[in-house]
């Protein structure tokens, strides 16, 4: 399963790609994290669903820096074989 995300608000410049790679380790997700020119970050994660949502709750309000005013996320029934949980640039 697939979580797909991107994190609104004071998201860039705070630790955030960061933060959720430690996480994505801590919960043995794979996929990726990464800002967008939009001054938004995106998280794509795959994993079972149980292990997906607890993830998503552990990263929903970011670091301690960070302010998130909004998430659009939805969960898809894909696999992209990744690997690993990388911070794209």
């Amino acid at each position: 399963m697939r979580l797909y995300a991107v994190f609104a608000g004071t998201v860039q410049g705070v630790g955030f790609r960061y933060f959720v790679r430690s996480k994505a380790k801590e919960f043995g997700v794979k996929g990726y994290v990464r800002n967008l020119p939009d001054g938004t970050v995106e998280v794509v994660a795959e994993g079972d669903e149980k292990t997906l949502w607890e993830f998503f709750r552990a990263i929903e309000n970011g670091p301690p820096l960070a302010e998130v005013t909004d998430i659009r996320y939805q969960f898809e029934e894909k696999d992209g074989g990744f690997t690993d949980f990388e911070i794209l640039y």
